[in-house]
């Protein structure tokens, strides 16, 4: 190899411009899989050793795993294959299958579980959701020193399949619909789970800025995860685009790397909380701009950030900044899209549920960040999760 490796990682060899490249980079980051990045067009020996394991090609991405074995340009299932992530079920049939392996679906799954009932929980990346990726959580209730989001996904995790949960990852749901009594759920892979009862619990994402420039950044120099993709920008300054909980945590988290970080907001204050203000204002390595929107992201030649257009508000002059890397954080989504019409939606796109949590459709349940009047916080999202177990239950007794 190119380089020698002091400890065995995943190295992924590609190209910035390269889709497949940054397909396989995301589907890496959303299974919280540690990698090493090696661009081949700034490294010359990287690329001799690629053209060495294609016979002359230049086919990328190119992944090598400790154990020696290389994969050139694999789909996601073969990645999860070599990862050994169990993407399909066990059964055909379970008492209740949950959408979605958040803080939401991994306590219904333990609640239920133990109950007695099956328990079959998918979910499209990694066990944990947005939690998981989150760099500390000091709000949740037990953890008086707080507790890492990677950690706490790992302890919810072990926790659910201690009760016998079975859970699938890297597999992602396209149908939810009714056959007689039954409610069937259909996976990416073509294949068909059968259920008494459904609980929606896909959490929501961080929305898009919808600018120029922004959909061709995306994987490059434009990203919603800091703890995915920040080691990436080491001596390297970068812009986090929201001044909102979220971005004020990311900003934190990427000091780690980055000498510089700059905060931007649309409206004149900043959403953060109190304490997470108190901690930024007391770094001299994070500035925070308000009252300024992001107009472009301009692209180079190359394919990759040229700079960032932005303009103030107040004055309706135009700024063009030059950060290495985007970080955008500017509120959420709800993962709600492959949901039948029969589920009643608001106009954000987030699920109506009554009172027992269950949607407009009968057997269909949500709960947490999918669910509006939710909270977007951990501690809410797992309170909502053992009550609408407890819900399911009582729904499952009286058929």
């Amino acid at each position: 190899m190119p380089q020698e490796q002091t400890a065995p990682e995943i190295v992924v060899y590609g190209t910035s411009w390269c889709p497949d490249c940054r397909r396989s980079k995301q589907f890496l980051g959303e299974q919280r899989i540690p990698y090493r990045w090696v661009d081949i067009e700034h490294d010359a020996q990287a690329m001799a050793y690629v053209e060495q394991v294609n016979q002359g090609g230049r086919s990328v991405p190119t992944i090598v795993f400790p154990d020696g074995e290389t994969l050139v340009e694999p789909t996601n299932a073969e990645l999860a294959r070599k990862l050994g992530l169990q993407t399909s079920a066990q059964r055909e049939f379970y008492d209740v299958i949950i959408v979605g392996g958040g803080p939401a679906g991994l306590t219904a799954a333990i609640y239920t579980a133990r109950e007695g009932l099956d328990t079959l929980v998918i979910e499209r990346a990694a066990p944990g959701g947005q939690a998981g990726i989150t760099q500390v959580i000091d709000n949740y209730p037990g953890f008086d020193e707080g507790i890492s989001g990677q950690e706490f996904a790992r302890r919810l995790t072990n926790q659910a399949r201690r009760f016998g949960v079975e859970i699938l990852q890297a597999q992602e749901v396209t149908e939810i619909r009714v056959n007689g009594p039954y409610r069937e759920v259909s996976t990416a892979d073509g294949r068909t789970y059968c259920t008494s009862a459904v609980l929606i619990a896909t959490g929501a994402h961080y929305r898009r800025l919808n600018v120029p420039g922004e959909e061709d950044l995306i994987g490059v120099n434009v990203h919603f995860c800091a703890t995915c993709d920040g080691a990436f920008y080491k001596g390297k300054e970068v812009l986090v685009i929201g001044g909102g909980n979220s971005g004020f945590e990311e900003a934190l988290f990427l000091t780690r790397f980055a000498p510089k970080v700059t905060i931007v907001e649309f409206n004149e204050k900043v959403r953060a909380s109190r304490i997470l203000q108190e901690k930024v204002g007391g770094r001299q390595d994070i500035e925070v701009v308000t009252n300024h929107s992001v107009q472009e992201f301009l692209v180079s030649k190359e394919g990759k950030l040229a700079g960032v257009r932005v303009q103030d508000r107040a004055t309706d002059e135009a700024h063009e900044w030059h950060p290495e890397g985007v970080f955008v954080f500017v509120g959420l989504q709800p993962n709600s899209g492959f949901l039948p019409d029969e589920i009643e939606r608001d106009r954000f796109g987030f699920v109506v549920t009554d009172p027992t949590l269950m949607t407009s459709l009968s057997g269909v349940f949500a709960a947490g960040d999918v669910r509006a009047g939710a909270t977007a916080q951990a501690a809410a999202a797992a309170g909502e999760g053992a009550t609408v177990a407890v819900m399911m239950r009582q729904y499952l007794e009286g058929r």
